[in-house]
């Protein structure tokens, strides 16, 4: 990865906290049930996950498996595993809260 790549992810890393934040602090304030079921829906997307960030971010990490398998020397999963479980978990346990 170039520099530049390094810090196009470092800024969007950046970006994405921010959104978050503004999330975080819309929940925070008052609410009813279903607006928080419609926020939960927009981040999970179950018809299309891909389309929700749940989907995203578990996109993000299995292309960073993927990356990790490239370079592991013994290939015993010890970088990727961990991220393809986390990926399965994002998408997996969302799935089973939010239905």
């Amino acid at each position: 990865m170039t520099r530049t790549a390094l810090d196009r992810v470092r800024t969007s890393a950046g970006i994405v906290k921010l959104a978050l934040q503004q999330i975080e602090d819309d929940l925070r304030g008052e609410s009813d049930a279903r607006i928080l079921a419609e926020v939960l829906r927009e981040l999970h997307h179950e018809d299309h996950r891909q389309d929700g960030v749940f989907g995203s971010l578990a996109q993000l990490l299995t292309v960073a498996a993927q990356a990790a398998e490239r370079i592991e020397l013994d290939r015993d999963g010890e970088l990727s595993r961990p991220l393809r479980t986390a990926a399965a978990l994002i998408t997996g346990d969302a799935g089973l809260q939010i239905s």
